[in-house]
């Protein structure tokens, strides 16, 4: 009797709060995602890191055995400056033509703060420029926000909305379906077209990358991770490029139209009536109920507006006094005495007399 009771209590408990379980699951669930990624990388990446130690160490020891004059504390202190030079994007190893703050590649720099997709190669030097890059990005990232939805708001209406609705009135097919159709196109062919063939083309310039790192420098800067790891025209084979500012400056269009279409394909993603549903399992139902309410009083205020003032039709339909004359002529003529009537359709100059 008492474990029926538990039971009925801890499933009414359960359909009252449904949403804040669902909720708390997603938070969960999301969670073991996080501990499972990193013990994935940790147990891929640990190994690698070690034999690279190991590696730096044999080196340096090798280094320091072949030129005694040299003293561990001095080459402690030369790598110590290089790797921090090297942290602001100053390397030693024969490139001192390259300019990391001129023009065009202050431009890449800007657009990758904006778009916070921050490789970290290129970082500002002097105090003022920190501060500046802290004035600069507080005004400057909310307005790109604003402009990139604005952007992808008229690109999904026109790539995603009106096509899925044309479909739907030509081939009379589900709505559901024919979005999640039309997601899966849309998404193949932006991989395609940002992800893939520029992978080929970042394989042919850059010498020293294959295509899975030219995939996966694509990838990690259209979606905005930017790790740095990868950034093309900083590699050793940058001195076959003639032109290298055109290189950075195209490389700064792709990354901007990448970006606009990969917002546009998880939008279109995101109005999936699938997704819709799916989201409404976390939600509180009051919330929805009071959705609902709202939708409802705004449909009936709009239809409110469209429907005609009483006023204005009783207005119309109100019937006209014909003129005393005219009704004083007619009981002349006919020779009879009527009481004094309204006349039924006819109009004195269409007002009331």
């Amino acid at each position: 009797m008492v474990t029926r009771r538990i039971q009925d209590w801890c499933a009414q408990f359960a359909e009252r709060h449904q949403s804040m379980i669902n909720f708390a699951l997603l938070i969960f669930s999301y969670i073991l995602y996080l501990l499972i990624g990193a013990g994935i990388f940790s147990a891929i990446e640990l190994p690698y890191e070690r034999e690279l130690r190991q590696e730096l160490k044999a080196a340096k020891q090798d280094f320091l055995s072949n030129n005694t004059c040299v003293s561990d504390a001095q080459l402690e202190e030369l790598l110590a400056r290089a790797l921090e030079a090297s942290n602001y994007g100053v390397s030693v190893l024969g490139n001192d033509t390259i300019r990391n703050w001129d023009f065009v590649s202050s431009l890449f720099f800007t657009s990758t703060v904006l778009t916070t997709t921050g490789y970290g190669h290129t970082v500002p030097l002097s105090d003022v420029g920190k501060a500046f890059c802290i004035f600069y990005s507080l005004i400057g990232i909310p307005v790109t926000l604003f402009f990139l939805s604005t952007i992808v708001e008229r690109l999904v209406e026109l790539m995603s909305r009106r096509p899925v609705s044309y479909f739907h009135r030509r081939w009379a097919m589900s709505r559901p379906k024919l979005a999640v159709i039309h997601a899966v196109l849309l998404s193949t062919i932006m991989a395609l077209l940002f992800l893939f063939i520029p992978a080929l083309i970042f394989m042919a310039l850059e010498k020293d990358w294959n295509f899975l790192e030219s995939l996966y420098f694509c990838f990690i800067s259209l979606t905005t991770i930017g790790l740095g790891d990868y950034v093309p025209g900083e590699t050793h084979s940058k001195g076959d490029n003639p032109h290298p500012q055109l290189y950075r400056l195209a490389i700064t269009v792709y990354l901007l139209l990448g970006l606009v279409c990969v917002l546009v394909v998880l939008e279109t993603c995101y109005e999936l009536p699938q997704l819709k549903l799916l989201r409404r399992r976390f939600y509180k139902e009051k919330v929805r109920e009071l959705d609902t309410e709202t939708t409802n009083i705004i449909s009936r205020d709009q239809l409110s507006d469209q429907k005609p003032d009483p006023a204005d039709q009783m207005a119309t339909q109100l019937p006209v006094i014909s003129s005393v004359s005219q009704q004083a002529d007619t009981l002349h003529q006919n020779g009879t005495s009527t009481p004094y009537t309204l006349a039924s359709g006819t109009a004195v100059n269409g007002k009331l007399r």
